[in-house]
C-alpha cells in the first residue's frame, strides 16, 4: 500500500532523527577515518629534501629548475558517496515487521548523513533489471532528505533484478572515484564481473540485506510461498522433507553468493530484517579501520 505524502514526510523525518543520532553518538568519526585519504589531488611542487619519496619527483619541473622538485598532494576533500539500491520486488519481503527495503532505506540514510557531516556529496541509483532512477551527487541536508524520500516512495516499474546493468551504468556515469554502497540481497546472477571492473575505479562496499525466512522455514504445516519477482506461487508442507529441500537450496544460493563476494575481496556489510542494522555498520567500520591500521 502506497504511503501518503504526509506519511512519507513523517517516516523520512523519523529516519533522519534516528540516522543523525546514530551518526553523532555511535558512529562518531569512524566514517571519516575509514574513508579519508582515499583520493589525493595534486596541490603544488616544492624542492626535494633528503628523505622524500623519490617516486614523487616531478621530472619536468626538476629539469626546468635544474634542481630536484617533488609533487605535493592533499587529501581530496570533495568526496562522493554513491548509494546503489536494489529495488527489485524481493526487497518488499520481511518476516519480522521491517522489509528488506525498509532496512535498505534506513541504512542508506545513516550513510548519507555520515557523508554530509563530512561535507561529501551523495548520489543515488535505483536499480531493478534496469536503472530506474538516478539522482546526481550533491551536498546538504535538503538533498539527503530528497534521496531518502525517493527510496521510501519509489514505485519500481519492474519486479526483476539485473544488478550488472546498475553497475555498468554507475561505471559510465561516475567518472571520478567514489565510495559506493551497493545495497541488495545479491540473489541474482551475472553481477560479479561488472562489480570487479567497477571496483578498479571505485571503492565498492556491498551491503547484503537478508531475512531469516529466506534460509529457514517455520514448521507450520502447509505454507504458500510467492516469488515476488516472478509472481510464481508454490505450496510447501513444512512438516515434510520439502522444507529441508527448500533450506538446502537456500543454503546453496547463499554459498554461491558468498563465494562470489569473497572472490572480489571487498569489505562487506551484512544486515538482516530481524537484527539492528547499526550493529552491522559499526562492526564494518571497526573491522575496516583495524585492517587499514595493519595494512
Amino acid at each position: 500500500m502506497a504511503l501518503s505524502t504526509a506519511e512519507l514526510f513523517k517516516k523520512a523525518r523519523r529516519i533522519e532523527i534516528t540516522a543523525r543520532r546514530l551518526v553523532d553518538e555511535q558512529l562518531g568519526g569512524q566514517y571519516h577515518s575509514v574513508f579519508k585519504g582515499r583520493g589525493l589531488i595534486f596541490s603544488d611542487v616544492r624542492p626535494y629534501y633528503a628523505g622524500d619519496d623519490v617516486r614523487a619527483i616531478d621530472w619536468n619541473i626538476t629539469a626546468r629548475m635544474n634542481a630536484p622538485h617533488v609533487k605535493q598532494f592533499v587529501e581530496e576533500r570533495d568526496r562522493t558517496v554513491n548509494l546503489v539500491i536494489d529495488m527489485s520486488a524481493s526487497g518488499f519481503f520481511g518476516s519480522h515487521g521491517a522489509t528488506k527495503r525498509d532496512i535498505a532505506a534506513e541504512l542508506a540514510a545513516v550513510v548519507a548523513f555520515s557523508a554530509i557531516k563530512n561535507n561529501d556529496r551523495v548520489g543515488l541509483y535505483i536499480v531493478t533489471d534496469k536503472v530506474e532512477r538516478y539522482i546526481p551527487p550533491k551536498k546538504g541536508r535538503k538533498h539527503v532528505l530528497r534521496v531518502i524520500g525517493e527510496i521510501l516512495a519509489f514505485k519500481p516499474k519492474s519486479r526483476g533484478t539485473d544488478l550488472a546493468k546498475g553497475i555498468d551504468f554507475l561505471s559510465k556515469v561516475a567518472k571520478r572515484r567514489s565510495v559506493v554502497f551497493f545495497v541488495s540481497d545479491f540473489f541474482s546472477e551475472g553481477w560479479e564481473r561488472a562489480m570487479r571492473i567497477a571496483a578498479q575505479r571505485h571503492e565498492i562496499v556491498p551491503v547484503v540485506v537478508g531475512d531469516p525466512m529466506e534460509q529457514t522455514l517455520p514448521n507450520v504445516g502447509l505454507l504458500l510461498l510467492e516469488d515476488l519477482e516472478t509472481g510464481a506461487v508454490i505450496e510447501i508442507d513444512t512438516s515434510s522433507g520439502a522444507r529441508r529441500d527448500f533450506e538446502k537450496q537456500a543454503a546453496r544460493s547463499t554459498a554461491e553468493r558468498e563465494q562470489a563476494l569473497r572472490r572480489l575481496n571487498l569489505d562487506v556489510v551484512r544486515v538482516a530484517t530481524d537484527e539492528p542494522y547499526v550493529d552491522a555498520l559499526i562492526a564494518f567500520f571497526r573491522a575496516r579501520a583495524k585492517r587499514m591500521a595493519h595494512g
